[in-house]
Parts: C-alpha cells; sequence; structure tokens
C-alpha cells in the first residue's frame, strides 16, 4: 500500500504492508524505531519492532538507506504521532552501506548538488519535485480546461526565435577531422540546425490554426552565465493565442498564474508548510497574497517616470531605452504592494516580431514583475503585418530564408494574436523559496556542469 493512501483513511487494527526506504533508525535493547517513508506522501510512518520478531538481530543492523518491506498492524502511538505501524515482519530488500552520503542530518544544498542522483531522498527536495510535479499538472490543467490545445513543438529547428546566436548547434560530422571552413551541405540537415530556445515559432503556426495552444518542454541556451537564475537546460510554457490583443494576454496571464498558484497551495501543504518554516519564512503569506492581489499595469515609460521620481540611489540609473534591472523590478513590485504588468516596452530591446506601437519606438510587449522574484513572464501582441514584420526582419538582420514560413502566416489568413513565455524553474523558484536554479531541477546544466 501506498502511505499516501494510507493516510487518507486511517484505521486503528488495519492490516497493512508497505515498501519504500528507512530514513532514520533508532534502536534500544529490547525494540526500535524507524523513520519510514515510501515516497509516495511527504509525511512519514513511524515502524515500532520488538525482540518478539524473530530476525530481531539482524533488523538492527538495517542502516539508513535500506529498502524495506514492513508487514503488521496500525496501531495508537505511544509516543507524539498520533498512529504508528506494529510491524510483524520486516524484509530486507535493499541494502545501504554505513558510507551512504544521504544520512539524517542537515547537509548544504552544494554538497547535495554533487550527489545530485541521492538528493531528491531528503526532505527539502522530496517538497521541491513534489512541487514541481504538482505545478506541471496545475499548468496543463488550466490549458486543457481552457480549451487549449498541447503542441509538441521540435527540439531540433533552423530558426533562431530571439535573434540572440545563443542556441546550441548540433552536427553529425566529424569534429575531430574538420579542416577550414565547415559545408553544412554535408551534415545531415544540409544545412546549420540547432537545439531549440524557444517553441514560440512554431507554437504560432498551430495557433493560427487551433486558435488557442500552448507549449511546455525544455529549451535550451548556450548563455554562459552563472547566476542563480539562469541554467542551459531549462523548462517553458508558451502560450500562443489568435484573436488576442496585449490587455486579453494580460488577462490571461493574471489567470493562469492565480490558477496554478492557487492549486500548489491546495495540493502540496506539508510541502509548503516544510518551505516556509525551513527554506522562505513568510512564504504562504506571499503567495496567498499573489492569488488575492489585482495585477497593476504600467507602461515602461511610466515605471521609469516612478523610478527617477523616487529618492532612492540606484546601482543602474533607470533610462527610457534600456531594460530595467533587478533593483528596479523590486522597488516597483514594494511600490504597488503586488505584481505589477510593465507594458510598451523600447523596440531596440525587444525581439523581432513584437508587435511596433504607433509610436514607432515602442512595441507591444509586456513583463511580469513578482513581489520577491522580478520577472516571472514575458510576452508580446506579435507583428501581424507582414510588411512590417519583413522590415524588422531587415532592421535587426534577421535570416529570412530560415523564418519565411513563420512570416508567411501572416499571408495565409493571418490575425492580431499573442503569447507570452514562462520560465518554469522561474516560477519554482518562487513557488518554494529555494532561490537558485540548480535546486528545482532534477539534474541541472550549467557552464562547467554537465554531470549525471
Amino acid at each position: 500500500m501506498d502511505l499516501k493512501e494510507l493516510f487518507k483513511n486511517i484505521k486503528i487494527g488495519q492490516k497493512v504492508t508497505v515498501q519504500g526506504w528507512i530514513k532514520n533508525h533508532r534502536r534500544q535493547k529490547e525494540f526500535g524505531f524507524i523513520d519510514f517513508s515510501d515516497g509516495t506522501s511527504f509525511k512519514h510512518l513511524q515502524i515500532v519492532y520488538d525482540n518478539q520478531m524473530k530476525n530481531f538481530d539482524d533488523i538492527q543492523k538495517m542502516l539508513v538507506g535500506c529498502a524495506i518491506e514492513v508487514n503488521g498492524e496500525i496501531v495508537e502511538s505511544q509516543g507524539n504521532q498520533d498512529f504508528e505501524l506494529k510491524a510483524n515482519e520486516i524484509i530486507l530488500l535493499g541494502d545501504c552501506p554505513a558510507e551512504y552520503p544521504i544520512q539524517p542530518k542537515r547537509h548544504t544544498r552544494e554538497f547535495l548538488r554533487e550527489v545530485a542522483y541521492l538528493r531528491p531522498r531528503t526532505n527539502l527536495f522530496q517538497a521541491v519535485f513534489r512541487i514541481r510535479s504538482v505545478a506541471a499538472q496545475a499548468i496543463h490543467n488550466y490549458f486543457q480546461n481552457n480549451n487549449y490545445v498541447y503542441v509538441h513543438t521540435p527540439l531540433i529547428t533552423t530558426a533562431d526565435c530571439e535573434g540572440s546566436d545563443q542556441m546550441f548547434k548540433i552536427t553529425t560530422l566529424d569534429l575531430d577531422n574538420l579542416k577550414g571552413k565547415v559545408d553544412w551541405s554535408k551534415d545531415l540537415f544540409n544545412k546549420k540546425a540547432y537545439v531549440t530556445g524557444s517553441g514560440q515559432l512554431h507554437g504560432e503556426a498551430f495557433a493560427m490554426a487551433f486558435k488557442k495552444i500552448y507549449t511546455f518542454g525544455p529549451t535550451f541556451r548556450t548563455e554562459n552565465s552563472n547566476t542563480k537564475t539562469h541554467a542551459n537546460e531549462f523548462w517553458m510554457i508558451e502560450p500562443e493565442i489568435a484573436f488576442c490583443d496585449l490587455n486579453g494576454l494580460m488577462d490571461i496571464e493574471e489567470d493562469m498564474l492565480k490558477y496554478v498558484v492557487n492549486y500548489v497551495l491546495e495540493n502540496c501543504d506539508d510541502e509548503i508548510n516544510f518551505c516556509d518554516e525551513f527554506v522562505e519564512k513568510g512564504l504562504k503569506e506571499k503567495l496567498t497574497k499573489l492569488v488575492n492581489s489585482k495585477f497593476t499595469r504600467i507602461t515602461h515609460k511610466e515605471a521609469v517616470d516612478i523610478l527617477k521620481n523616487s529618492k532612492e540611489k540606484w546601482e543602474f540609473t533607470p533610462s527610457y531605452e534600456d531594460d530595467i534591472a533587478k533593483e528596479h523590478e523590486k522597488y516597483i513590485t514594494e511600490h504597488f504592494n503586488g505584481p505589477v504588468f510593465i507594458t510598451d516596452w523600447p523596440k531596440d530591446i525587444k525581439a523581432w516580431y513584437m508587435k511596433l506601437n504607433d509610436d514607432n519606438k515602442t512595441v507591444a510587449a509586456v513583463d511580469l514583475e513578482v513581489p520577491g522574484a522580478g520577472e516571472l513572464m514575458g510576452g508580446s501582441q506579435r507583428e501581424e503585418n507582414y510588411e512590417k514584420l519583413m522590415e524588422r526582419c531587415k532592421e535587426l538582420n534577421v535570416d529570412t530564408e530560415t523564418v519565411d514560413w513563420f512570416c508567411n502566416l501572416r499571408r495565409f489568413g493571418g490575425c492580431y494574436h499573442a503569447g507570452f513565455g514562462m520560465g518554469f524553474e522561474r516560477l519554482l523558484i518562487y513557488l518554494t523559496g529555494v532561490e537558485n536554479i540548480r535546486d528545482v531541477i532534477p539534474f541541472p546544466r550549467t557552464p562547467g556542469n554537465c554531470d549525471f
């Protein structure tokens, strides 16, 4: 029986069989206590056994990490628990040596990254990765319940969506024997190919057929950054919606985020309480406040006005032509005491496919800033005018041969449309309070680190 099912309906006197692992083992002369988990529940089960068992001496030798099967009866606890499992039989299924790294003590996250294949067994990562699982389900629920089609966009592409030249190139050529300029026509796809940095372009093709779609999958960037919020492999959620303008997009972003956060609060109570106590004090209050907040909407110019009119001394001077820094994001969310949408960004710092505003200086882009995390989502209304899009491609030196099919969507029944992207790990940083992206993804891929 799974512990999750057992805890739903505990009955004193119930006979059960459970399989799982020893988390801690306290031995006495005539009896012992095992802290037991099978991974299906954040809660553990206390198992008590005594010297009436025929293999008592063998049980006493079982160490932390051992896999065991326990047959017994649920009884009222003589200690602090409401109940415990009185063992009639304990069978060793998998031994574990004394040098097992995950002993019942507090470990640094840096150490646990070195044994990433074992860290899911700790309380912290039991909480983090269960929240990750539940949040992923919430995202699918939200979009499926609102008539979106889930699209599996390709991981291999020839198009650089962001135009940032930060994509991994893939090849079957013999790299050890290359001489001179590479002849890509001799490669597998007869041209340069990359591992995708975004599913957006292909997603738009499906939005022009299904009206509302979303992608949810891994993306890859070559950015050589060692910050707490950057990784070279991460997951993205990217909805694309036909017949949707920027205001409609912000409505969807707010509605989706509130749904996902509330779903996690309702379905991960034990895990959120743990993170609230041991990771980020006030986490639960922060998340609950977001669910009940009204998101503010201001333009990039209005945001810079607020920053310039403040009496703060900035490390980076706010500018009407530039992006806003982390310190600015923090100030803006504190100023409005809640999440803030910042719209209408300078065109020179945004992507080529974003819709140009009438002022010819800004684009219909939006970033969502949330308290304690900064930017969480980025989106825009897309340029639906073919001529204007081609002109932007020319301005920014976008290789139109690789995106001609994307541009042609405007010629064949194109319409006004919008979409956004949300890094899943950034959402998890916000949901758990764990501040480093390396600790919310199972096996992190960052510069200089590609172990396991």
